[in-house]
């Protein structure tokens, strides 16, 4: 049957297009059957799935286009469930783009490049997009509105430079050294997110120290700072759950090379934090876990664009946006 198969899709347009083996085709591949793709398109999409839940939890963090209403107690809006549910709706736009943009991304270079290279949104610079340059909740010095319009251009003028070749020459120009630390950098950079709040909470609880000891339950956390932990650090159920079930399982699930070890971590967290009784529930009764949970029994639904859409402000004239820029590029 999968022979038939594969020789009818080989015989086909798409297989010529694609060159597949047996397609006739003059520089065809040998060994590249339809079968055989779709096993390694299926592999490649569970090895990156991760992607879309990871870039909208980051992105979200910097509040997106909500307005933090500040007050003296509440200076980041840390206890303003308005705006919190605000956080969630821009969430869901987040994963609904980055699902659109990868899937978009991937056909277009799969149709027109003809090679077998998924894209989807990098981690790294949305980090540093979200916590260094929006700030958390919007804390930082410029706005993610403004932030957006420099990605924008920067987009541009990355276009132009590989249009021109200057992009290429950039790279060969740059030493083999540099080019490896600032992966190792970027690398480290995702790494200080996941443990911090951001993710399992494992260190950012201190005052005074960037990887002092965090993890302690939402009663001992500072009020008036974003997860600051007052005591009780390394007590938190959710963060013990994410260390053990989607860290020290997830990476042994690697080590025995099982496919899609990472999704497989994500979904096995996933459904433990499902139960609302439990104390690692990713839904809890409060006004965010409530319209949390409304929207997962859905289990299958269209999530239209609420609040991010066309969100650009052009304000090339403020310094802090140029700053971002040069470094974003």
């Amino acid at each position: 049957m999968f022979e038939t198969l594969n020789t009818k899709v080989a015989e086909s347009a798409i297989g010529r297009w694609f060159r597949l083996d047996g397609s006739g085709h003059p520089k065809q591949r040998e060994g590249s059957l339809f079968t055989t793709e779709l096993r390694a398109g299926t592999t490649t999409f569970f090895a990156m799935a991760y992607i879309i839940a990871v870039n909208a939890s980051i992105l979200a963090d910097s509040g997106g286009t909500c307005v933090c209403e500040s007050t003296p107690d509440d200076p980041i809006c840390l206890q303003n469930e308005a705006y919190a549910l605000c956080k969630e709706v821009v969430r869901r736009d987040l994963i609904t783009t980055s699902a659109a943009v990868a899937a978009l991304a991937s056909v277009l270079m799969g149709f027109f490049a003809n090679l077998p290279v998924a894209l989807a949104p990098g981690l790294g610079l949305n980090a540093y997009f979200a916590y260094s340059v929006v700030g958390f909740n919007g804390s930082g010095t410029v706005t993610y509105q403004e932030a957006l319009a420099a990605v924008f251009l920067e987009g541009w003028i990355f276009f132009i430079l590989s249009l021109f070749g200057i992009r290429q020459w950039l790279a060969r120009i740059i030493p083999r050294s540099l080019t490896l630390a600032t992966g190792a950098g970027i690398g480290l950079f995702i790494a200080l997110i996941g443990l911090g709040s951001a993710g399992l909470g494992v260190v950012g609880g201190d005052y005074t120290n960037l990887v002092g000891l965090g993890g302690c339950t939402a009663e001992y956390k500072d009020p008036a700072h974003a997860n600051y932990c007052l005591s009780h650090v390394l007590r938190s159920p959710t963060m013990w759950l994410g260390i053990f079930v989607g860290g020290i399982f997830t990476t042994l699930l690697l080590l025995y090379r099982v496919r899609g070890a990472i999704i497989i971590g994500i979904l096995l967290v996933s459904i433990i934090s499902w139960p609302r009784s439990t104390s690692v529930t990713l839904f809890p009764h409060t006004a965010v876990g409530d319209s949390n949970f409304d929207f997962f029994k859905k289990v299958v639904a269209f999530h239209k664009l609420e609040k991010i859409g066309n969100a650009l402000d052009y304000n090339y004239g403020k310094g802090q946006v140029w700053i971002a820029l040069i470094t974003f590029l």
